[in-house]
């Protein structure tokens, strides 16, 4: 992305038509010229005005008649979002208001502002870090209170100062390490090794934590995964659909219908989970159906909560097979299981009881019976569907809690970590094996720099580009 700084830009901060107002934004150096040039201030001036103000005006279009009266909340640099001169004009949310204010703007020598431009101007103003930068959409983007709780925290910079904290120390482990190299003739040793080597674990394990917590994150932005799997027609559409109160799923007493994953996201309880219905598990030999099996074990894997999905009409043997094949594919150091047992309205008791005493047996073998809920529905007419609801919003509880735990929900911040990590390990085993001071404070370096990478104290244009083109306009 190609900014130009010199330029005034504007562009729409809300969405015309949705509410009473409709605000439009509008940065840069000759900002309260070009808004003196469209708005017309009962009293004074826009550029004469003090930072910090509001001023009431109209706005003429280029007959003479007034489009709108408006307020125009005046800001100067350095304070303001941008930490440029700004202004911000609230008129009615009517679309043909905001449409001809925007023309007037573009004609009195202001440009459209691309996605994220706001932002990305704070950003290169010193108003805020890169990490700062991107939590800013991650405010506006979250579905759910603890989302917005981490976001907003990132946006305040607790992560970056949590970075800053351990390249600060890093870098001057470094600089001591290599003004040993400048008196490598003498022999002196600047820096303490018992030091370096405590700092190293500390960073380390400290790295490893954030690096951890991207599971949870992630889940807490993106939605707690859930895969229902089970064998075809067991009822794992109609349960999506139950749980969505709509037909998101393609239900047929066809097998197979569903060859590929379809996901959609829910708030139950202040939670956000991503429910992903999945093929049906069963011996075939159609290769579409076969490639939607393989992406079934896929989504079981990557899942946090597992829905077994048992079809009481169905023979015994084959729902026996079913469990077995689902309780061997979760791995319950991490992840929760859920049986649904499904189709209880259409199925005989003592098949019921039948079923579910082997479920139980079953879950005895693998000694994991305390861990596993088993809930009798029918997903067709809703039956057991606000217990399953309740069973996984008391599984998520933690999610909602107020923990002052820094959490990784970047896809970018955990590879850049991932890669610090790599480089203070090789550190590790570099200083145990006796390697010369040059090479362990070259890995340091390379740390320093993923570590500055994730704030934006190393950063590229291109990953600038891919940042802030994902922002809505207006921010």
């Amino acid at each position: 992305m190609y900014i130009r700084n010199e330029d005034t830009i504007y562009a729409p901060a809300t969405i015309p038509g949705t509410g009473a107002i409709s605000v439009i934004r509008v940065s840069g150096p000759d900002a309260h010229t070009i808004a003196d040039k469209v708005i017309t201030c009962r009293k004074g001036t826009i550029a004469d005005a003090p930072g910090y103000t509001i001023k009431f005006g109209n706005i003429y279009d280029n007959s003479g008649a007034v489009i709108d009266e408006v307020l125009v909340s005046i800001f100067r640099a350095p304070h303001s979002y941008t930490g440029e001169n700004s202004v911000e004009i609230s008129c009615h949310a009517s679309s043909y208001i905001v449409s001809a204010i925007l023309d007037l703007l573009c004609g009195a020598g202001a440009r459209a502002a691309e996605p994220g431009e706001f932002t990305q101007r704070a950003y290169l103003n010193g108003k805020m870090d890169l990490a700062q930068a991107e939590a800013v959409a991650d405010v506006i983007a979250s579905q759910n209170a603890a989302a917005h709780r981490i976001a907003f925290k990132q946006m305040k910079g607790s992560f970056s100062s949590e970075l800053r904290g351990m390249r600060s120390e890093l870098l001057e482990l470094v600089s001591l390490m290599e003004l040993e190299l400048d008196f490598s003739e003498e022999e002196v040793e600047f820096a303490d090794r018992s030091r370096l080597d405590s700092l190293l674990e500390q960073i380390i394990a400290h790295v490893t934590r954030l690096i951890d917590s991207f599971r949870l994150g992630n889940a807490i932005k993106n939605g707690v995964p859930v895969a229902i799997a089970g064998a075809t027609n067991t009822g794992k559409s109609t349960l999506l659909n139950a749980l969505l109160g709509e037909d998101r799923a393609i239900v047929s007493d066809v097998h197979g219908t569903t060859r590929d994953t379809i996901e959609e996201t829910l708030n139950i309880d202040g939670i956000l989970f991503r429910f992903i219905d999945t093929a049906g598990l069963r011996e075939t030999d159609e290769v579409v159906e076969i490639i939607g099996i393989q992406r079934t074990f896929q989504k079981i894997s990557e899942a946090s909560i597992v829905l077994g999905m048992v079809d009481l009409t169905r023979d015994f043997e084959s729902t026996c097979e079913t469990v077995r094949e689902v309780i061997d594919k979760v791995d319950f150091s991490t992840q929760k299981l859920v049986i649904l047992v499904n189709k209880i309205d259409i199925s005989d008791v003592n098949k019921n009881v039948t079923t579910e005493n082997y479920i139980v047996s079953e879950l005895n073998n693998k000694g994991v019976t305390e861990q596993v809920d088993i809930i009798r529905i029918s997903a067709k007419n809703g039956t057991g569907i606000g217990n399953l609801r309740a069973v996984l919003a008391a599984s998520q509880r933690d999610l909602l809690g107020d923990s002052d735990t820094t959490l990784v929900t970047n896809q970018r911040h955990l590879q850049a970590l991932s890669d610090s990590r790599t480089s203070l390990l090789r550190v590790r085993e570099g200083l145990a094996a006796g390697l010369p001071t040059d090479l362990a404070a070259q890995d340091i370096r390379e740390a320093i720099y993923h570590l500055g990478s994730i704030v934006g104290e190393i950063s590229t244009d291109e990953v600038l580009g891919n940042i802030f083109a994902n922002f809505c306009i207006g921010k």
